[in-house]
């Protein structure tokens, strides 16, 4: 099965169990969309964005000495972006509404960032 079809699958599902849940995204580190399932968004900016966000939290985090980029979460006044490390090759960024559970966006978007990044990175090393 196709890795993009097999990452779509996956971010439909998160949104089935996210209340709240907006769309998601999943870009390579350096901003190509992997796939989407995002409305009302330019999927393609938004790859591009959570990159640049990506590279700043790394930036940061590296600075600071706290290890690996793991995740972030911006809340603004009309909901919440979540980006989180998907693997070493991707990421999964996530939009929900402002009446979403940071906790369950975590829980949720952590475990689909794991399996997610499973998926890509093992597509990577089959091309390899």
């Amino acid at each position: 099965m196709d890795v993009q079809v097999e990452v779509l699958k996956e971010l439909q599902e998160l949104r089935d169990r996210l209340r709240h849940g907006v769309g998601s995204s999943v870009a390579s580190t350096d901003g190509l969309l992997i796939a989407h399932d995002v409305r009302d968004v330019e999927p393609d900016m938004l790859a591009a964005l959570s990159a640049a966000y990506l590279a700043l939290g790394q930036q940061l985090a590296g600075a600071l000495d706290r290890g690996a980029f793991l995740d972030t979460v911006t809340r603004a006044a009309n909901g919440h972006v979540g980006v989180y490390a998907a693997g070493q090759s991707a990421l999964l960024t996530v939009l929900t509404g402002p009446d979403t559970s940071v906790g369950r966006l975590h829980l949720e978007a952590r475990c689909a960032a794991d399996r997610i990044g499973a998926l890509v990175d093992g597509a990577l090393a089959r091309l390899s």
